[in-house]
This record gives C-alpha cells, structure tokens and sequence, in this order.
C-alpha cells in the first residue's frame, strides 16, 4: 500500500512517522506534498528519503490511499485542485479538524470514497487516539484500511459522524492540555526544590503511569484517585487544591471550547 499525504505539516509528520515505526509502511511507499521545496524541509528533515514533489495531483496518481493533512480553511480549494485526477481506486482521508463528510465530497466526483479521521499528534511514538466516520460511499474494505492505518499507532476507534466535534475536543487538542499540565507540575516541582530537569521526567511519567493504569486496570479514574488519597494525607490535601481552584471546570470548558470551536470551522 502506497500513502499519499496532501500537506506536510506536523500532523503529516506526526502520521508518517508513526507508520514507519510501526512498519505499516516503509518510507518508499510515502509520498508527501506541499507548495513549495521549503515548505517540504520539515517533513524531510524528521523522514529521510520520503518522496516529496509540490505537485498535488502526482499525489493523486501515484497512491491510493491519500491523507489529506491542510488547515480547514483551504481543505476545499485542495480538494477542487485534485478532483480532476481521483481513480476509483482512491481512498480520500481527511484529518481537517471541523470540515464535515458532505463537505469534502462535495467538490469530489460523485461516488469517491472518503473517510473523515480525527487523530492527534502522539501517533508520533505509537501512542495516539483517533477516531474516524466513513463518507457516503466509503466500503468495509476503507474501514479495514483506516483501522489498519491508526491502529498502528495507537488507538482506533469508528464513531458516528455526529460525534467528531467531541473527539476533538478530547484527543484532537487534548494533548495540549496534558503539555500544560506536565509543564505546570514540573514548576510546582522546581519550586519545591526539584531540578527542572528531573521535575520534568517526573512530571512526564506520572501522567504516562496514570493513563496507563486507566487503560489497563480498567477501574473509573475516581476509584483510582481515592486509592491515593489517604485519609488526613499529602495527596487529599492537593486534591483539595485542585478542587478549590476549579480544575475540573477549567478541563470541562476547554474540551467545549475546543468542540465549539471544531463546529464553527464546519460552518
């Protein structure tokens, strides 16, 4: 399988980097597009010898399956640019955050298979979460082909169409959240005295553990949090903090903005 991605912006990197690590693909067999040789540097600086071209459409041709990876706000015009030269045997993804199924398929030939993917940037080291919706005339074969895709690095999971704005709410930008939230512990550790180096290690891997342990223990994150707040303990009194200072809120409304946000670019 040949993959062709349509931008090589960070998302781009994040995905074809992943496949490679997880040899769903080798580096021959992706191919990488964008307006400019400079605007390529990126993405062929962090993959040595990906085939790169600035011509759109040789994308189109010369793979199958093809990940669009643009800002939502030229999604359209990309995709006017290559409908002249989509084959039956083109697979279109989209990971443009907001822009809907009847969106993409309407500047398409009637009948193209689209497939719209919402992932994130950990997919980087194998640990991302996307979720996906397939198009009007999108088969089980492109599902099969997506799971394949994702789930080489990471999660994978087919959610209703309906629910998309969500997800980018969650994982989509999540990761950014959790970049804040290390960031602030390791200065919560320097300012107790930690290096910043190792408060920042530790801050890491405490999140990587907990989210680890959500997945594979199986228990609500609730029960897990009271079996570290003994009673009158360190851990109760922070919690206490975070609860004061409304942390849950400030997550709960972050996600919304995000899902809010998401929808606007649709409309």
């Amino acid at each position: 399988m040949t993959i062709g991605f349509i931008g090589a912006g960070k998302m781009a990197q994040a995905l074809a980097s992943g496949f490679i690590a997880s040899r769903v693909a080798s580096v021959d067999k992706l191919f990488a597009s964008a307006p400019s040789m400079e605007s390529l540097q990126g993405i062929k600086e962090k993959i040595n010898n990906i085939n790169v071209t600035t011509d759109n459409k040789d994308i189109v041709r010369k793979n199958d399956v093809i990940i669009v990876a643009v800002k939502p706000n030229i999604l359209s015009q990309v995709l006017k640019e290559i409908a002249p030269v989509i084959r039956s045997e083109n697979l279109i993804i989209s990971v443009a955050a907001g822009i809907r199924i009847p969106a993409i398929e309407d500047p398409l030939p009637n009948g193209t298979r689209v497939v719209r993917v919402m992932p994130n940037t950990p997919c980087l080291v194998g640990a991302g979460a996307s979720a996906y919706s397939l198009g009007t005339y999108a088969q089980s074969r492109d599902a099969e082909t997506v799971n394949k895709l994702m789930s080489a690095v990471g999660l994978c999971e087919k959610v209703p169409e309906s629910l998309i704005d969500a997800v980018v709410g969650v994982s989509g930008s999540g990761p950014a959240y959790m970049f804040v939230a290390i960031e602030a512990l390791a200065d919560g550790g320097v300012k107790a005295g930690l290096p910043r180096h190792l408060a920042l290690k530790l801050a890491a891997q405490t999140l990587l553990g907990a989210g680890k342990m959500v997945m594979e223990i199986g228990a609500h994150p609730a029960e897990l949090k009271d079996e570290v707040c003994s009673p009158g303990g360190t851990t109760i009194a922070a919690v206490h903090t975070l609860e004061k200072n409304g942390f849950r809120g400030a997550l709960i409304d972050a996600v919304l903005e995000s899902c809010n946000r998401s929808r606007e670019l649709g409309n």
